[in-house]
């Protein structure tokens, strides 16, 4: 089901209706018509929705150092890019298999299966700096135009039997998107090629000025190529991003010139990878088995051998081998943030809650903006019963990350244990806008009118505002999914 629903994205990504032609907007890079048929403007519009559907039919990470960790490379790969608006959206999917994607509005989805897979940052980052090419080269724009002479009934009915399969999991969708799956994948390649070399050519320019490795497109590539030769089914991102030996020795000759050199291996890239192995894994004491045997054979880097075993046991709750495995690693770097969040983490469930909040209260004086330690603060005042605490944390990071579903969901359940009732009801509903259930959103605002106190016109008077504004966006998801 999921991979019907990534197999016709960018095919609906092509469909939204007019744009305000009155709003000033940037022009696309290139010197082409694209803004005449999509405007950034309307892409965003368009991104935003896709982005909420995925939210809302898609297991999304919860990992908020890994989420941390991506946003970071991203934005500064973003920098270097030819993106003349880097303001993103990110979207980490929690799923094995490899994949990633961009859609209209700045929007980047990454299959945590993909970390899995790349053997180290700069392959990982080959990929992303791909993605930024092809939304600042405006692909999805000058694809649609290409496709003018495609029906909108055609349109309607791939529409249709995605949302279909996405929200009703069953064979129905899959059914209905047969007849019309082949000749949209046959289009989609037909009108990408282009494109494809286009954001390889990009992306190896912005690995380039990041101070990367531009060959580790080639070699990401080739090693999916290899890794799934003889599987049935190749990895989603192959199916979107058609991969060939030809492709392949295009990159390789991109680089043959470049100055032969040795590039900074990121250690913070193995430590989250070795999170989402533990999270992959059947269970934490497969996990740390398997990380017992990688330090056995001394598999480098040994630090992410051992940051893994102690998650694994972290998670498996054998926390005194947790506490053992992790010291060594305290010892060395005590100042490392990844590792002083991972004993923060196991405190906090050793039951330790004056040591854990002693410790975050510290790292959040020293990074107040990032991501991790401000969500394994508060949860770590939640589980020491501290609500009002938690609530005034969430609240104010709220305003940072106010497209974030898991900031407004954590901040639901906190203000409930703290009978904020009224706050309860506030943050629900700005949960379910973020992932599209406006119907639901609008029923927890009204109730939040209901709650609020007569004598609270300021409250009242945002919350009809936000009731309208609500309302309006249900309108525009209707218009272009319908």
């Amino acid at each position: 089901m999921k991979h019907a629903v990534t197999l016709v994205l960018s095919l609906l990504l092509a469909t939204s209706p007019g744009a305000n032609a009155n709003r000033d907007l940037q022009l696309p890079v290139l010197g082409d018509t694209s803004s005449a048929v999509s405007s950034p403007l309307e892409e965003e519009r368009l991104g935003r929705e896709v982005l909420r559907l995925y939210r809302s039919q898609m297991p999304t990470s919860s990992d908020y150092q890994v989420i941390q960790y991506l946003e970071t490379l991203l934005n500064e790969l973003a920098s270097h890019s030819d993106l003349k608006d880097p303001s993103l959206q990110l979207v980490v999917i929690e799923n094995p298999t490899i994949n990633a994607f961009a859609a209209p509005g700045g929007i980047i989805g990454v299959n945590t299966g993909l970390m899995s897979y790349a053997e180290n940052e700069h392959q990982l980052a080959s990929v992303l700096a791909h993605e930024l090419a092809h939304l600042s080269q405006r692909h999805y724009a000058r694809q649609k135009q290409k496709r003018q002479q495609m029906s909108a009934p055609y349109y309607a009915a791939l529409i249709g039997s995605m949302i279909l399969a996405a929200t009703a999991g069953s064979d129905a969708g899959i059914a209905a998107m047969m007849s019309t799956q082949a000749a949209a994948l046959d289009a989609q390649l037909r009108f990408s090629r282009q494109f494809e070399q286009e954001a390889d050519r990009l992306g190896m320019q912005t690995m380039k000025r990041a101070g990367m490795d531009p060959s580790a497109a080639g070699d990401i590539f080739e090693t999916m190529l290899r890794a799934t030769r003889y599987s049935e089914r190749p990895p989603e991102f192959l199916l979107t991003h058609p991969v060939t030996e030809r492709r392949i020795a295009d990159t390789r000759s991109r680089t043959m010139n470049l100055e032969d050199r040795e590039y900074e291996q990121n250690l913070e890239y193995h430590l989250m990878r070795a999170r989402i192995r533990v999270e992959h894994a059947s269970s934490p004491q497969v996990a740390v088995q398997r990380f017992n045997d990688a330090l056995e054979a001394e598999r480098s880097p040994v630090a992410a051998q051992r940051y893994g075993l102690a998650f694994a046991h972290l998670k498996a709750s054998q926390f005194k081998d947790a506490q053992a495995a992790i010291a060594p690693l305290l010892a060395e770097e005590p100042e490392r943030l990844t590792y002083q969040l991972l004993e923060a983490e196991l405190l906090t469930e050793r039951g330790e809650h004056e040591a854990a909040l002693k410790k975050l209260s510290a790292l959040h004086q020293q990074e107040p903006d990032h991501y991790a330690v401000n969500m394994g603060y508060a949860l770590a005042l939640m589980k020491a019963n501290q609500f009002e605490k938690s609530t005034a944390l969430l609240r104010k990071f709220s305003r940072q990350r106010p497209e974030d579903p898991q900031v407004w969901y954590w901040l639901a359940e906190v203000s409930g244990l703290a009978g904020d009732i009224l706050q309860v009801h506030e943050a629900r509903a700005e949960y379910f806008v973020q992932v599209g259930a406006y119907s639901q959103a609008l029923r927890q605002l009204k109730n939040a009118l209901k709650r609020a106190d007569e004598g609270s016109t300021h409250t009242r008077i945002l919350l009809r505002e936000r009731i309208k504004q609500v309302e309006e966006m249900q309108r525009t998801a209707a218009r272009l999914f319908s």
